[in-house]
């Protein structure tokens, strides 16, 4: 061993080996040949026996070379003392050089096998005609395909290149180990193991997880219903403790009322009387008289009027305000709600007009909204059809208007045209708030739109969906007490408390009547207390009780100054009688009249049409509009329209003036309408430009945030049962893909992790579409009241971060102990982690942005169709799109987070496959990069999507 550093390879010689090994041959990138190319030593003319297999040569005396030169021109001779390979060293055939073995190697000096002539456990043989010539060492170090001459046996490990020791029980060793390596507990590891069997160990592990499963299946619903039944307990405790209040104090009141003289009574009446008559002159805030519909041209020219006037405050409710800040508990709350509940049903009792006598609230004004319109005309886009024409008129401020008429008279149209909700339409004439010209979209938080559809959260109750809304739109310095009161009373007036705590149902699941969702409909923008209140139908299949129930609620929130238009089909008598004014449209959307209900039948009258007896008078008038009864008098029903425009000195159309000549009428006062000039689109709201005129702050991003996140981790909760399955399949994919998977030393388990890409990659992203795809209405809605965008979308997100968390790491659990590759449970764990992130990003776009059907199937699509482009060969033309896709950069990061385990004898091979599948050991964690991007992305994407989609 004396002359071993002249038998070394210099670098030039090492370059020549392991060059000949990867360079290209064709569409191979390795070589399957085991010959290298002639060099200065061994060629045709020079082949000393330091070029056989097993053989190495010392350097030629008296020469000077360098151990760092490259150069294969430069290297030193060797053709002089040549012997036997040393053991731990290989000596290939073509260079005179010893090369160490790697670690994990085992290289021990070969034995002749007499009858094949081949040195064992290599596969050289030794030279004809030399009989002097013995086996040295290894040959060669080649990638394990070619040969596994020099590993480490499977069973065993090497500490050193000329040491093999049999793995002990308890332990296992895998070809090519250094160390041995502890198997798991629970695992069978036998003398001389290769891989523990972790079938035992998955086996176990998927009954555990399903057992969890089942409870969460199973029991997820009681942790909310428990909690609600402490609150039903508390809640009840405090309308009780209510209750027996009212009674006492009314037991008092009756008392001193006994109690006290004759005329000193009276004298009380009598100033009680004075004072109360006296202060509510000297309130202000709108008037609820109800008053003849006021000329539309006076209203114009009147703008001096205020935006917004709020009613005075009385010094009690100021005391009520103050004291309802300092209660925390919920005891507390709801003895304060009850109580105040109470007092107001006895003052209601007692014919009072809700003031109350030295104790107690009295009723609040709310801002004033007035909504004038004058040649209000709407033409759809493209088209030169009128679905709305000439309509003028205002709704006043505590009044209730209804608005009547025929089918496709326009009447949803017409109040969608007020709250600036219409689409797809031209508009010209004028909308006036306050007498000015401003958008209704600056009030929107203090403008409540019921639609016609019971768009309302199914898995959640009623007081959730209620209280939620009072919440996120009540003004952000009410406390709590008094949200929980607005909330209390909502419930209380729309007799919703014998359902209060049942869910609302959807069409799969049953829950409240239909009746009582479409009062929770109309209660989810009474708890936020408008200004102005658009019902859309609100009273179509309820009965005569439930319509009366509603429009006593609907009258209170009059009372308050509240601004109320509503769509009604075929009122009863009674219930037609609670309005205030009523507007009647025709087909084609004419007005035939807008003005107070007891002065209709006055109107129609003057041309001789009368209604007959036991007949309602919305619907005579409507089966006139219809054509099914003949008016009477001497007037058609095309003339209806003609006749309002003339009796309030409005300009008639042009193609509607030879109705007023076969009316007899006077042409003078007819003037022609002319719009074709003043034709725009309907106004949209734009949140940059729209500036907010409501006068109340509604809590902010973070505090809706917070809402937002328990409304979700409550509907989490009741849809665990889904959310199990989703986790069970995920279980079952793990568990036979990793059993079908074959994880090879060759292609670093490449197969298997094509595999998981796709499974992982499409489970998660159908799981994640329910995310937005299933309460895309009620954003839609929630989000034209105001409610914040960001706050939605930032708690969506953040709950399903749990299941970005939680996925990976169920899958993984099978996967990993069925295949058991060699890198860590940790580094595998990470990239799948990376890649849910990502693809449940994408499942945020195509679930905003397309229909549930269109997003399940790009789901399914998406996955398989990248990850094929993802294995295209280099010399396709789809491969330069194929660095761009995710399925890439998770099965890089997972090929090379597997390769880095493959160190010492395993770097040739994992140069070969890294080179096959044209990765970089460098990129994982530029991999890991690109999925969170890509996510994260996606997701601002899929919020871009989220703001337009809801315009």
């Amino acid at each position: 061993m004396q002359d071993l550093p002249i038998r070394l390879c210099t670098v030039a010689e090492l370059k020549v080996y392991f060059t000949s090994f990867l360079r290209n041959a064709g569409d191979q990138s390795i070589s399957e040949s085991h010959f290298l190319e002639p060099n200065r030593n061994c060629n045709l003319t020079s082949w000393s026996s330091g070029c056989e297999a097993g053989w190495a040569s010392a350097a030629n005396p008296g020469q000077k070379y360098d151990y760092n030169e490259t150069n294969p021109k430069k290297m030193p001779f060797r053709t002089s003392n040549s012997k036997p390979c040393c053991e731990g060293f290989f000596c290939p055939e073509g260079l005179t050089c010893m090369i160490p073995c790697p670690l994990g190697a085992h290289c021990p000096v070969a034995k002749l096998n007499p009858a094949t002539g081949i040195c064992l456990p290599y596969h050289y043989q030794l030279p004809s005609g030399k009989p002097n010539h013995t086996c040295g060492a290894a040959d060669m170090w080649v990638p394990v395909h070619l040969g596994n001459e020099i590993f480490c046996d499977p069973g065993y490990y090497c500490p050193t290149t000329i040491k093999k020791i049999e793995c002990p029980r308890g332990y296992y060793c895998r070809m090519g180990s250094r160390v041995k390596y502890r198997c798991f507990a629970g695992t069978q590891c036998e003398k001389g193991t290769e891989i523990p069997s972790m079938q035992v160990f998955g086996v176990l592990l998927i009954a555990l997880l399903t057992a969890i499963l089942i409870v969460v299946y199973n029991c997820s619903d009681q942790v909310i219903s428990t909690r609600y039944e402490k609150q039903a307990k508390s809640r009840e405790a405090a309308a009780q403790y209510a209750r027996d209040a009212a009674q006492a104090r009314q037991k008092s009141r009756a008392s001193k009322d006994n109690w006290k003289p004759s005329g000193l009574q009276g004298l009380q009446e009598t100033l009680s009387r004075t004072f109360t008559r006296t202060k509510t002159k000297n309130a202000t805030g709108p008037q609820v008289n109800k008053k003849d519909t006021h000329s539309i041209d006076d209203n114009l020219e009147d703008k001096s009027s205020s935006n917004l006037e709020s009613g005075d405050k009385s010094i009690n409710t100021k005391h009520a305000r103050k004291a309802s800040k300092e209660l925390h508990t919920r005891s507390q709350i709801f003895k304060y709600a009850y109580g105040q509940i109470e007092r107001e049903k006895a003052m209601d009792g007692m014919n009072m007009d809700m003031m109350y006598d030295g104790e107690g609230i009295s009723l609040r004004k709310r801002p004033r909204i007035e909504v004038a319109f004058k040649e209000l005309t709407l033409t759809l886009k493209g088209k030169r059809k009128n679905i709305m024409r000439c309509v003028s008129g205002k709704i006043l401020p505590g009044r209730i208007s209804a608005v009547m008429g025929p089918s496709g008279a326009g009447k949803t149209t017409f109040l969608s045209a007020l709250t600036g909700k219409i689409t797809g339409c031209n508009m010209s004439g004028m909308i006036l708030i306050n007498g000015k010209n401003e958008s209704i979209h600056s009030y929107k938080k203090i403008v409540g739109f019921v639609p016609q559809d019971d768009i309302v959260h199914g898995d959640l109750t009623v007081e959730e969906n209620l209280r939620f809304s009072a919440r996120c739109r009540l003004s952000a310095d009410i406390p709590k007490a008094d949200k929980v009161l607005i909330t209390e009373r909502v419930i209380e007036s729309l007799g919703l408390q014998g359902v209060r705590d049942s869910k609302v149902g959807t069409v799969e699941k049953r829950g409240i009547s239909g009746g009582q969702k479409k009062r929770v409909n109309v209660g989810l923008e009474m708890v936020m207390e408008p200004s102005l209140l658009i019902l859309d139908e609100p009273t179509s299949g309820l009965d005569s009780a439930s319509s009366s129930l509603l429009l006593r609620a609907l009258r209170r929130e009059a009372l308050e100054g509240v601004n109320i238009s509503m769509v009604v089909h075929q009122p009863s008598y009674s219930l037609y009688k609670m309005f205030d004014d009523l507007i009647l449209l025709a087909k084609g959307g004419l007005t035939v009249y807008h003005g107070p209900v007891e002065k209709v039948e006055e109107y129609f009258g003057g041309m001789g049409i009368t209604i007959p007896d036991r007949v309602n008078t919305p619907d005579h008038l409507i089966d006139i509009l219809e054509g099914i009864t003949k008016p009477g008098g001497n007037v058609t029903a095309q003339q209806l329209p003609v006749k309002w425009m003339l009796h309030n000195g409005y300009r008639v159309p042009p193609d509607m003036l030879h109705l007023c000549e076969e009316n007899g009428s006077s042409s003078a006062h007819v003037e022609p309408v002319e719009h074709a000039d003043s034709q725009r689109e309907v106004e949209k709201y734009n949140y940059f430009t729209t500036p907010d005129l409501s006068g109340r702050v509604t809590p902010g991003v973070f505090r809706q945030y917070r809402y937002y996140i328990g409304r979700v981790a409550k509907q989490r909760l009741r849809d665990a049962r889904v959310q199990a399955a989703d986790y069970i399949i995920l279980l079952l994919a793990g568990a036979c893909l990793g059993t079908m998977a074959e994880v090879s030393d060759v292609s670093f388990g490449y197969s298997g992790y094509q595999y998981t890409v796709i499974a992982v990659s499409l489970l998660c992203m159908i799981g994640a579409l329910r995310t937005f795809s299933s309460d895309k209405l009620q954003y839609r809605r929630e989000s034209a009241s105001g409610m914040n965008s960001l706050s939605y979308f930032l708690a969506k997100d953040t709950m399903d971060l749990l299941n970005v968390v939680m996925k990976p790491l169920v899958y993984l659990c099978m996967f990993y102990f069925f295949s058991y590759p060699r890198s860590s449970f940790e580094s595998n764990y990470l990239v799948l982690l990376c890649l849910v992130y990502c693809v449940t990003g994408i499942s945020y776009t195509l679930a905003i942005s397309l229909e549930f059907s269109q997003a399940q199937l790009w789901s399914v699509l998406l996955p398989v169709v990248l990850t094929l482009i993802a294995n295209q060969d280099k010399t396709s033309a789809v491969s330069l799109v194929s660095r761009f896709v995710f399925p890439r950069w998770a099965l890089e990061a997972f090929v090379t987070a597997n390769a880095k385990e493959y160190t010492g004898v395993w770097l040739m091979t994992r140069c070969a496959a890294l080179k096959k599948f044209n990765f970089d050991i460098h990129n994982s964690k530029k991999c890991l990069c690109y999925l969170m991007a890509t996510g994260f992305g996606c997701r601002v994407l899929a919020f871009i999507c989220l703001m337009s989609r809801s315009k």
